[in-house]
């Protein structure tokens, strides 16, 4: 028998598509200001990435005052509690065809413990990396007066490049997560409709 949980609001789906869209933009221009390759030009690649950075803050200043305001934030908060049980199930359970050990609610715990884990790491280590540096890069040209000679231009790149690469492999297995659920497209399926299938084991 299968229930079905409403487990994300309409903001938290809008915020999870401009996040996601904003990123994935930001990587393609990065990386071709980086060199990688040649799409847009050079001074477009940086101006749509420029612009891509402030609108994500401003959609993360919003989703802060969101999530402060509605109490949402508990969801987010770091537990050990099953943490190996989910870590062995994404190891090895999930290609035995085990249940999944987790079920979420609306209510209380939105997210698994390794999730909650994954997004400390990205708010606490990621995300300093990619928005210190980036703001360094941005502002280079007041470095001398704000008295930060001690600081390389080509460390910084390199912390940024490196925080994009993270970014980058967060998101490619944040997509392979997707397909992991009951169905192939069933986790897509409520990030769209915001309610998740949990099927019985």
């Amino acid at each position: 028998m299968n229930e079905r949980i409403y487990v994300f609001k309409r903001f938290e789906r809008f915020w999870h598509w401009a996040q996601a869209l904003l990123v994935i933009g930001m990587l393609v221009t990065g990386f071709e200001v980086h060199g990688t390759y040649r799409l847009l030009g050079f001074k477009q690649a940086v101006q749509w990435h420029t612009l891509g950075a402030w609108s994500l803050v401003a959609l993360w200043i919003f989703a802060l005052f969101w999530h402060l305001t509605t109490g949402e934030w508990r969801h987010y908060i770091p537990t050990f509690d099953r943490l190996l049980v989910m870590a062995s199930y994404y190891g090895s359970g999930i290609f035995k065809g085990e249940p999944h050990p987790y079920r979420p609610t609306s209510s209380s715990s939105k997210h698994n413990p390794l999730q909650r884990l994954t997004y400390l790491l990205l708010a606490a280590v990621v995300g300093p990396m990619i928005w210190g540096s980036g703001a360094l890069y941005l502002f280079y040209g007041s470095w001398t007066a704000w008295g930060l000679t001690g600081f390389s231009l080509q460390g910084v790149a390199t912390v940024h490049t490196a925080g994009a690469f993270l970014m980058l492999a967060f998101l490619i297995t944040h997509v392979y997560m997707i397909t992991t659920g009951p169905s192939l497209l069933s986790q897509l399926k409520a990030m769209v409709t915001g309610w998740e299938e949990m099927h019985e084991a």
